[in-house]
C-alpha cells in the first residue's frame, strides 16, 4: 500500500518536471545570445534551441577577392553563437533540475 502511494507520488513528480521542462523550452526559444568573429565585422545570434536566428555581416568584411576569409568569420561566429546557445541552454536546465542530469533532455 505504502509502495504504491510512493510510486504514485514519484509520478507526479515527473509529470511536474516534464510540464516544466516544456515550458522552459518554449522560454529557450525566444531566449537569445549573439557571438561575433572578426573584430565583430560577423555577428551571429542563435536562440535557446540552437538555432541561428540572424547573421550580419558588415559591408567592410565583403572582398570578392578573399571569400575564405569571410566564410571562415560565419563558421566561427556560428559556432561560438551555438556553444553559447548550449551553455544557456544548460544553465537553465540546471537549474530546473537541480542538477540532475535527466537522459533526452541536453
Amino acid at each position: 500500500m505504502q509502495n504504491n502511494k510512493m510510486f504514485q507520488n514519484m509520478m507526479k513528480q515527473i509529470e511536474s518536471v516534464g510540464a516544466k521542462v516544456s515550458k522552459l523550452q518554449e522560454e529557450l526559444a525566444e531566449k537569445t545570445v549573439s557571438a561575433t568573429s572578426g573584430g565583430g565585422m560577423v555577428t551571429v545570434t542563435a536562440n535557446g534551441q540552437k538555432e541561428i536566428v540572424s547573421i550580419k555581416i558588415e559591408k567592410d568584411v565583403v572582398n570578392q577577392e578573399d571569400i575564405e576569409l569571410l566564410e571562415d568569420l560565419v563558421c566561427a561566429a556560428v559556432n561560438e553563437a551555438l556553444s553559447r546557445a548550449q551553455e544557456m541552454m544548460s544553465g537553465e536546465m540546471t537549474k530546473l533540475t537541480g542538477g540532475f542530469k535527466i537522459p533526452g533532455l541536453m
